[in-house]
C-alpha cells in the first residue's frame, strides 16, 4: 500500500481504529498493528491489496467473510470486524479490511527458522492442533488454501491458524457468484492463491475441484519441513518447485532425519500423494495417523545437572567439581532434542537444601543428574546417577574410577548415557561433537577450570584473575580452544562497562576479538566461540546480518545454550524486532529458569508491554531482592505505568545495592529529571563527573541524565562520543525507550545511519 492509501485508510477508520505501525506484508495483503478504540485493545488490521479489493467489491467481500467470521475454534484466529474504506465511484478504489486479535508471540516460520528441525513431539503437537482447526473449518465448508508456517501463530504454547478470511473471499466459491471468478482473474495480476512450497498439485494446476485434501497436503508439507529442516520439494524458482510435485516421487522424511517414527513417515508419504484420492480424506484422519494407538507417553526429555559434590580431601578442588558440572551441561546442550538447564540456575542448589522433587519443580524438569567427584593425585572417581524427579526413581547410574587423563571420555559417556536413558534423538554430528576431546593436556584443563571459576564471580578482581588462568591454560596447550573463549568473554564483559572501568572499551573489544578468532582457528565448530563472535559483531561492529548469522551457527552447534538465546534476543531488540526478542529471552529463561528474569522484563519494557514488564520485574525482585538490575528494571516498569514515586524508589534501591555501578546511578539521574527533581539530577551528574576523574565512565551513561533533563544536544554529544568509543550499550539506542525523546532529533537519526540502523517506527 502507498502512503496515500494508508492515510486514506486511517481517515476512513477514524473514531474506530488508530493504525500504529505496519507488522508485515505478503502477496495478498498488508497487516498493521492497530488499536480498537471502542474496546481499548490491540488488533491486527489486515488490508487486501487494492487490486484484489477492486475485483471483489465490498458487497461480495462482506457476504463471504461472514462465513469465516462464524468459525469458532480454539486453534483458529477469530475475525473481529471487517469493512471497506473509501467511497464508491471516487476512482481511487476501495480498501477492504478485517481485524483479528493481535497475537503476541511468534509465527511457526520464525520458530522453524531459529530451530531448523523441531523436536519430533513438538512438531507433531503443533500439526495436530492445526489439523483440528482445519477439520472444524472443513466441516463448515471452508478450505484454507494457504497453510504454511507464516500463517500458523504460536501463543503460550498453542498454535493458531490465521488468514481464513482471505482464504474464503478469494476462493472459487466467492468467484462463482456473478460469473468470471476472482481466482480466474488473479493470474493477470501476478498473484496466486497458495505458496509454491506448500501448494497441492491440484491447486498448482488451477484445478477448480480443490477440497479438504488440498489443505491436508499443505499441512503435510509443513510437518515435513518441521521435521526435516526443509520442505519436501525445493528449487530455484516457483515453477521448478511445482514441477517437482508432478515428476519426482514423494521424498521420504527419514532420509534427512532417520529418527522420525516409521508410522509418521508413512503418514507423511500418504498425505503428500500426487492424487487427492490417495491421501487421507480429512485432516482428522491425518492427525490420527500421527498418533499411533497404544503409543507409550514419552518421558519428558528435560534434565538439570546438579552441582557435582567435591568429596576430595582438599576443599580447593571445588573448582574441579564445578568444572565437571559445567562441562557435562555443555555436552548435553549440544543435543537439540534435550532441554538442559544452564549452569547459573543449577549452581544455586549446591547445598541441596530442597528435596529432589522440589528442585525438579523449581527448575521445571523431569529428571535430575546427581554426582560426586573424588580426586586423589592422578586418579579420579566420579559417581553419576540420573533420577526421575517426580517419582524419585533411579533411571541410570554408573561409577567411573579412572586416570585423570580419562576425564573427557567420562564426561562424553555420561552425556551419551543420559541421552540413551531419556530416549533423546542424537544426530551423528551431535555424537561426534560430544565425543571430541578438547585438549590432551589435563594441566591445561585444570588452568581453564580455575579461570572459569574465578571469572564466573563477575567481579573486577575475579575477571582479571580468570584471564590470568586462561592465559596459563593457553601457554600449556596453544591448541586448546576453550581458554581463548574464556579470554574473549572476560574482555567482552569488561568492554560492556557495567559499572566497571578498569579498561577502555576499545582495548577490551580488540583483545576479545583476537581471542575469539584464535578459538575459531583452533576449533571452527565451537558453538561458544561463534556466540562470542556474534556478540562482538553486534556490540562493536554494528554488523547486524553478520551477527545474526553467527548466532544461528552457534545455536546449530549448541542448541541448548541459554546465553545464546538471550544474546540473540538483545540483537532483535536492538533492531526493533521486539516480538522475536521476547520469544528468544523467554526461551533463555526456560533453559535457565532462575536467571534471565530481568532480561525478560527489560525486553518487555522495550517492546512497550509495560504491564507485562511490571509483572515480570516483580517476579525477579521477589526471587532475588538484592539484585540491583531487577530493582532498576522494576523501577522503569513502575515509571512507565504511571507510578512515579515507586519507580524512583526502586531505582534508588538499585543504586544502594550497587553504588559503584554508573549505569544504575545515571538512570536514577534520568528518572529524577523526568519527575521534576532536577537538582538531584544535577547532583548525580556531579557524582559521575567525580568518578570519571579516577576511572572510566561511559558517555552512554552520562547521556541518560542529559536526556532526562531535556538537554538534547548535550545528550547527543555524549551518544556520538559513545559511538566513537564503542561504549556502553550504544548498539541498542534504537530499541532503548530511555532515548525515545531523541528519536526525531536530526543528529540521532544520523547516528542511527552510522550504526547501520533504520529509524524507529
Amino acid at each position: 500500500m502507498t502512503l496515500l492509501q494508508v492515510d486514506r485508510l486511517g481517515n476512513a477508520l477514524a473514531g474506530r481504529y488508530t493504525i500504529e505501525r505496519e507488522l508485515g506484508r505478503g502477496g495478498m495483503a498488508t497487516v498493521y498493528l492497530a488499536r480498537d478504540l471502542k474496546h481499548s485493545r490491540e488488533v491486527a488490521l489486515k488490508v487486501l491489496r487494492p487490486e484484489l479489493g477492486s475485483m471483489l467489491g465490498p458487497d461480495r467481500f462482506s457476504r463471504e467473510i461472514q462465513v469465516a467470521a462464524a468459525l469458532n475454534h480454539p486453534h483458529i484466529l477469530p475475525l473481529y470486524d471487517s469493512g471497506a474504506a473509501g467511497e464508491e465511484g471516487s476512482g481511487a478504489g476501495q480498501l477492504l479490511w478485517f481485524t483479528m486479535p493481535f497475537v503476541r508471540g511468534e509465527s511457526l516460520r520464525q520458530k522453524s527458522n531459529r530451530e531448523r528441525q523441531l523436536p519430533i513431539e513438538d512438531a507433531l503437537s503443533i500439526v495436530r492442533q492445526v489439523a483440528s482447526a482445519l477439520q472444524h473449518a472443513h466441516n463448515h465448508g471452508l478450505i484454507h488454501r494457504d497453510i504454511k508456517p507464516e500463517n500458523i501463530l504460536l501463543h503460550e504454547g498453542e498454535a493458531m491458524v490465521a488468514d481464513f478470511g482471505i482464504a474464503l473471499v478469494l476462493s472459487g466459491e466467492a468467484g462463482k457468484q456473478g460469473g468470471g471468478g476472482v481466482e480466474d482473474r488473479l493470474t493477470g495480476t501476478g498473484i496466486s492463491l497458495g505458496t509454491p512450497q506448500y501448494m497441492s498439485p491440484e491447486q498448482a494446476s488451477a484445478d477448480r475441484t480443490v477440497d479438504a485434501r488440498s489443505d491436508v497436503y499443505s499441512l503435510a508439507c509443513v510437518l515435513y519441513e518441521l521435521l526435516a529442516g526443509e520442505p519436501p520439494y525445493t528449487g530455484p524458482t516457483a515453477q521448478a518447485v511445482i514441477a517437482k510435485r508432478f515428476t519426482d516421487p514423494v521424498p521420504g522424511v527419514r532420509r534427512l532425519r532417520p529418527t522420525v517414527p516409521e508410522a509418521v513417515a508413512q503418514a507423511l508419504t500418504r498425505a503428500l500423494a500426487l492424487s487427492p484420492a490417495d491421501r487421507f480424506d480429512s485432516a482428522a484422519e491425518f492427525a490420527k495417523a500421527l498418533t499411533p494407538p497404544f503409543a507409550a507417553a514419552p518421558r519428558s526429555r528435560s534434565v538439570a545437572v546438579l552441582p557435582f559434590l567435591n568429596l576430595s580431601a582438599d576443599p580447593e578442588n571445588d573448582f574441579f567439581a564445578d568444572g565437571i558440572t559445567e562441562d557435562v551441561i555443555a555436552q548435553l546442550s549440544k543435543i537439540r532434542s534435550l532441554k538442559v538447564i544452564s549452569r547459573t540456575s543449577v549452581m544455586q542448589y549446591k547445598k541441596r537444601e530442597q528435596s529432589l522433587r522440589e528442585i525438579g519443580a523449581s527448575l521445571q524438569v523431569a529428571t535430575l543428574l546427581e554426582g560426586s567427584v573424588r580426586r586423589a593425585g592422578n586418579r579420579v572417581r566420579i559417581v553419576a546417577q540420573l533420577i526421575d524427579a517426580e517419582q524419585d526413581q533411579h533411571l541410570w547410574a554408573d561409577t567411573y574410577d579412572r586416570q585423570l587423563t580419562d576425564i573427557f571420555a567420562i564426561q562424553s559417556d555420561v552425556a551419551l548415557q543420559i541421552a540413551t536413558a531419556l530416549e533423546a534423538e542424537l544426530s551423528p554430528d551431535e555424537r561426534k561433537r560430544i565425543q571430541r576431546e578438547p585438549t590432551s593436556s589435563v594441566r591445561a584443563y585444570q588452568f581453564y577450570l580455575q579461570g572459569r571459576y574465578c571469572y564466573s564471580r563477575y567481579t573486577e578482581e575475579g575477571i582479571q584473575r580468570g584471564i590470568e588462568y586462561f592465559h596459563q591454560a593457553i601457554a600449556t596447550d596453544p591448541n586448546y580452544a576453550l581458554p581463548y573463549v574464556g579470554v574473549a568473554l572476560a574482555y567482552a564483559e569488561l568492554a560492556a562497562g557495567q559499572g566497571g572501568g578498569i579498561v577502555t572499551p576499545d582495548v577490551a573489544y580488540e583483545r576479545a576479538r583476537e581471542a575469539v578468532m584464535k578459538a575459531l582457528t583452533v576449533d571452527p565448530e565451537l558453538g561458544e566461540a561463534h556466540s562470542v563472535l556474534a556478540l562482538l559483531k553486534m556490540v562493536h561492529d554494528f554488523d547486524w546480518d553478520g551477527s545474526e548469522n553467527e548466532f544461528r551457527v552457534a545455536l546449530e552447534l549448541s542448541p541448548g545454550a541459554a546465553d545464546i538465546y538471550d544474546h540473540y534476543g538483545w540483537l532483535c531488540a536492538a533492531l526493533g524486532r521486539f516480538e522475536e526478542a521476547v520469544a528468544l529471552v523467554r526461551r533463555a529463561q526456560e533453559l535457565d529458569p532462575l536467571m534471565h528474569r530481568a532480561d525478560v522484563a527489560s525486553t518487555l519494557l522495550r517492546a512497550g508491554r509495560y504491564q507485562e514488564a511490571e509483572t515480570a520485574a516483580l517476579r525477579a525482585v521477589e526471587f532475588e531482592p538484592d539484585y540491583a538490575r531487577g530493582r532498576s528494571t522494576l523501577g522503569w516498569a513502575y515509571l512507565k505505568t504511571g507510578k512515579a514515586v515507586d519507580g524512583v524508589a526502586q531505582l534508588e534501591k538499585a543504586v544502594a545495592l550497587a553504588p559503584e555501578n554508573t549505569l544504575y546511578l545515571a538512570q536514577l539521574g534520568q528518572a529524577y529529571a523526568m519527575t521534576g527533581r532536577t537538582e538531584q539530577a544535577h547532583e548525580v551528574l556531579r557524582r559521575l563527573e567525580e568518578m570519571s576523574k579516577v576511572r572510566y565512565v561511559s558517555p552512554y551513561h552520562m547521556a541518560y541524565v542529559f536526556t532526562g533533563l531535556g538537554e538534547s544536544d548535550r545528550a547527543m554529544d555524549l551518544l556520538e562520543q559513545a559511538y566513537e568509543e564503542h561504549a556502553g550499550s550504544v548498539y541498542g539506542i534504537k530499541g532503548s525507550f530511555l532515548f525515545s525523546p531523541l528519536h526525531s532529533h536530526p543528529r540521532f537519526l544520523a547516528l542511527l545511519r552510522k550504526l547501520n540502523l533504520t529509524p524507529p517506527q
